[in-house]
């Protein structure tokens, strides 16, 4: 009987918290990770084509963000878009699906997020030349760069980690 009342226990709380609910309240740590690090330096080299993926990850680039903070770290990110990506981050949207028109707006929205928790976003003028996007359409607040392959050398060469996103 008192096997049965506590079998009835847990499957109850089980179907309370769920195995999602739990997971849900979790949180992570990167403790290992993250010893001795005082500031999260991070550099994203965005090389993308599609909107949906540029959404994607730049939701996952303020999680990571949000994520440093929350473990008392300083993160301080440089998003570098190079390639076909100039693309995404034109205020020129109309030659795209109306799907994809609803992503680069969810992105943009998410660039500005991301600029406004200090993230500096370059944009690579040899991209912008090769795929004939006006740097004056690009965001605001996007520094074109002469030459986003330099900026990465550079970058990396101030103690950035390179994360690429392809």
């Amino acid at each position: 009987m008192k096997r049965s009342i506590f079998l009835v226990f847990l499957l109850t709380l089980t179907m309370i918290s769920g195995p999602s609910g739990a997971r849900a309240e979790q949180t992570f740590a990167d403790h290992g990770a993250l010893q001795g690090v005082d500031i999260g330096k991070g550099l994203f080299d965005i090389n993308l084509s599609t909107a949906p993926k540029l959404e994607l990850y730049l939701s996952v680039i303020k999680k990571t963000h949000q994520d440093l903070v929350r473990q008392g770290k300083k993160p301080e990110f440089i998003i570098a878009f190079r390639g076909a990506s100039v693309r995404l981050i034109s205020s020129e949207t109309w030659s795209f699906p109306e799907e994809e028109q609803q992503s680069l707006a969810k992105s943009a929205a998410l660039i500005k997020e991301l600029q406004e928790m200090g993230a500096v976003i370059e944009a690579c003028s040899i991209a912008t030349e090769l795929f004939k996007v006006e740097n004056s359409t690009l965001l605001p607040g996007i520094t074109v760069v002469g030459n986003t392959f330099v900026s990465l050398i550079g970058y990396q060469a101030q103690g950035y980690a390179l994360i690429p996103i392809q």
